[in-house]
């Protein structure tokens, strides 16, 4: 970005900033400024926490007796002591007739789900588990596309006292079969197939390649196949309900205490066993106030975000939307397709969630030239790295709308830095640390600097406290730097750069950055500087070790658009120039690779290891 800071795409007003949920508390707590907001939220954090559980009116069976108890200390901090609640309960304050899901199906099927058909579906899966033999505390696995039968699910379980094990759709078996074994899950609901375009993924089957547990089965389609023995269809699980117990589930989930396990969800790792993250009743609160405060979610919103519920983000928008009485707004297709862009039309979104190489996806091929997106009232970005030309060109789409770069992680909740409606929106700049979130930003010796390794300052809530298969301490507080203040630091992995007006810039993960001659930088940054070159949809920077030893060196995959016929001699040289130019002219590409797409998570995440383990099975003859 360099010296020169760019013009905002969105400045508020006097006026918006006293219609957002930000305003009326600053209004109500009475701060002048959203400056003093924040350094409340953080040298306060009990009184925040409890602030924004009232604002968020989540139900409790037994009130706590203290927001925020240190006395474990603040890695294993006491959030809400002494209370009782299922969050799924406040998932159901808005009125019964108030649209819950509103879904266009892969099918092209049109549906719309109220809060109180929502509320009954859900109870009717609590009510069916105990039939299938599961307790309070079983972990069940969801192996399945984001649907309205999804959400339901979710929250039956939730509601049933049991654990979700979240798994994307999209994993192989081997994958499932890891991940249901990690979160000992006892049943899981699946699909018999998911319709990607003209394929047909044949999901239930990898069920059954994984040896995995008794199966719940959605059929979308009349199937002559028969299931396992022991397997079930979804008709017949929901004639399972018991007729007394589903009415107390309507009116009260299985109460717990808050820090009991709702969710087990995964890093996105590709090699090795991924890390199980738990997640508890409180962390759905850290979701739904942030989508409170940051995404300014209100009651009768539309809110989208292409997701999955193996990634943070299904969970996310589920609490942060139905805590907040909005409407989830679903797309069974792929987002990268012109009926996505009709979809968000027609169910009048007023929030969209969107991934930074989505958007470099819709402006290259200009796949919804035909839609009007003037009901969105603002973008929210996570997952990667932003490019401000794309970020610039979403806001236009939308007829100037504000995008709120929203970065945090699976083991935070939510995010720990995001934008604000109440500030000055800069493309691809973050303008405060999330509300009730402190961090710290270090250099290679451990020193406060404007650009570095992020820290966190617990408390915070929504921080994991446990890991299934990991030590917790180990992997987020042993050996981090020791500050003059003498805080307790939480490893988290982010680069950021502090700007000159205070915003922050996301340079990637620490264990992304290179060291080329001798000089540190991030993969983020040189696929910033090279994201504009005609011809070139995405690509992705990787260091590779080099034979003998020595300085590690750059290498590119790259994946043209869809016309374009790109030459790698050429590719490279311009890649090259740009880099001498815009970077540094002691950065030297060693190779570019050409490929159709980048390997990709669910959540849309570069799988860099891949492109690593494709690397070092490249011969001489292959490399140019």
């Amino acid at each position: 970005m360099g010296d020169k800071l760019p013009a905002p795409l969105w400045e508020p007003t006097t006026e918006s900033i006293a219609g957002t949920n930000i305003g009326r508390a600053m209004s109500e707590l009475g701060f002048a400024s959203y400056d003093q907001l924040y350094a409340w939220s953080v040298t306060e954090p009990g009184d925040f926490w409890g602030f924004a559980v009232e604002k968020l009116a989540i139900r409790f069976s037994a009130p706590p007796a203290e927001t925020l108890d240190l006395a474990a200390g603040v890695e294993q901090p006491t959030w809400l002591r002494d209370a009782q609640l299922n969050i799924a309960d406040s998932c159901f304050r808005a009125s019964d007739d108030a649209v819950a899901i509103v879904e266009k199906s892969a099918s092209g099927l049109d549906r719309a789900t109220t809060y109180g058909q929502l509320n009954m579906l859900s109870a009717r899966v609590a009510a069916s588990l105990p039939q299938l033999g599961m307790k309070l505390g079983d972990s069940i696995g969801v192996f399945l596309p984001m649907t309205t039968e999804a959400v339901a699910i979710y929250l039956g379980i939730v509601r049933a006292g049991c654990t979700v094990v979240s798994i994307a759709d999209s994993f192989s078996a081997e994958q499932l079969a890891s991940r249901l074994q990690i979160g000992n899950a006892r049943l899981v609901f699946t699909v018999r197939s998911i319709e990607r375009g003209p394929k047909s993924i044949p999901v239930y089957q990898r069920v059954v390649d994984a040896i995995g547990p008794g199966a719940v089965v959605i059929e979308h389609e009349p199937s002559g196949n028969h299931l396992r023995a022991g397997d079930i269809d979804w008709a017949a699980f929901l004639s399972l309900a018991n007729v007394d117990h589903l009415g107390h589930q309507l009116e009260v989930g299985q109460p717990a205490a808050p820090d009991a396990a709702i969710n087990i969800l995964f890093s996105s790792g590709t090699t090795g066993d991924p890390k199980a993250i738990v997640w508890d009743h409180t962390t759905a609160i850290k979701a739904a106030a942030d989508g409170y405060f940051h995404q300014d979610i209100q009651p009768g919103d539309v809110t989208a975000w292409p997701t999955n519920l193996g990634w943070m983000m299904g969970p996310w928008l589920i609490f942060a939307s139905l805590i907040n009485r909005a409407t989830i707004a679903i797309y069974g297709g792929s987002p990268t397709e012109s009926g996505f862009g009709d979809f968000v039309e027609q169910a009048a979104v007023n929030m969209l969630g969107v991934v930074p190489s989505m958007v470099k996806a819709w402006r290259e091929t200009d796949c919804f030239k035909c839609a009007d997106w003037r009901c969105i009232e603002l973008f929210s970005s996570t997952g990667e790295c932003s490019n401000p030309a794309d970020m610039k060109w979403l806001s236009e789409k939308a007829g100037g709308k504000p995008v709120v770069e929203y970065c945090g992680g699976t083991e935070i909740g939510g995010g720990y830095i995001t934008s604000t409606l109440v500030q000055p929106n800069l493309p691809s700049a973050f303008s405060s640390p999330a509300l009730g979130s402190r961090l710290m930003l270090l250099d290679d010796d451990g020193n406060e600097a404007d650009q570095g390794e992020i820290y966190l300052v617990p408390p915070a809530l929504g921080l994991s406290r446990r890991l299934l298969n990991r030590d917790h301490h180990q992997e987020y507080f042993a050996n981090t730097p020791i500050t003059p203040s003498a805080a307790t630091l939480r490893r988290h992995g982010d680069q950021m750069v502090r700007l000159a007006n205070g915003y922050y810039q996301a340079l990637g993960r620490a264990d992304d950055t290179m060291n080329l001659g001798g000089i540190k930088v991030g993969a983020a940054e040189i696929e910033r500087v090279l994201s504009a070159l005609p011809g070139v949809l995405e690509l992705a920077a990787i260091a590779v070790p080099t034979p003998g030893g020595g300085p590690s060196q750059l290498v590119l995959y790259a994946a043209p658009h869809e016309n374009a016929e790109l030459e790698v001699r050429t590719i490279k040289e311009s890649m090259q120039q740009a880099i001498c130019q815009r970077l540094n002219p002691l950065f030297r590409i060693h190779a570019v690779v050409l490929v159709e797409r980048l390997p990709r998570t669910a959540s849309q995440k570069i799988m860099r290891r891949q492109l690593r383990e494709d690397w070092a099975k490249r011969t001489d003859d292959q490399i140019l």
